[in-house]
């Protein structure tokens, strides 16, 4: 028996949506990052990109446990002397929503060329419109 590796041109890549409406993050950015690898393929191959594009929707309507919207923090730094900005949950929330989801799934992905290549598979919008109707998309529903 020999083990299946997937080839490049072989690879089929689906459009997978998610809606985000009411849901925790961390489950829907750890299910997209597996489907953004292609984990939930029998063909997963961990050096090829086997995985599909991911749409999310209602980017502004997903919610965190705990106290993680008062305490959580993103962090950034210019490279500069004191160039260190921080930013509270609530506020990135009010700015930009699909960024805080971004942040979540491409920290759930492999730090090299092959986990930049997964996380421009993703597509992420604050509302329920998307661009993306022609790739007739498969819905999936979370738990929760």
């Amino acid at each position: 028996m020999k083990t299946y590796q997937a080839k490049p041109s072989e690879v089929v890549h689906a459009w997978v949506l998610i809606d985000a409406t009411d849901q925790v993050l961390g489950r829907v950015a750890s299910t997209a990052a597996q489907i953004l690898k292609g984990k939930h393929k029998p063909q997963y191959t961990p050096h090829i990109d086997t995985g599909d594009f991911v749409v999310i929707i209602n980017a502004s309507k997903i919610k965190v446990t705990g106290t993680k919207a008062s305490s959580k923090t993103y962090y950034s730094h210019s490279g500069y002397p004191s160039g260190l900005k921080a930013e509270s949950f609530s506020r990135a929330m009010e700015r930009h929503p699909e960024r805080v989801i971004e942040h979540a799934v491409k920290g759930m992905l492999p730090k090299n060329t092959l986990g930049r290549a997964q996380g421009k598979k993703l597509k992420v919008y604050a509302g329920a419109e998307h661009p993306h109707q022609a790739q007739n998309p498969q819905e999936i529903k979370l738990e929760g």
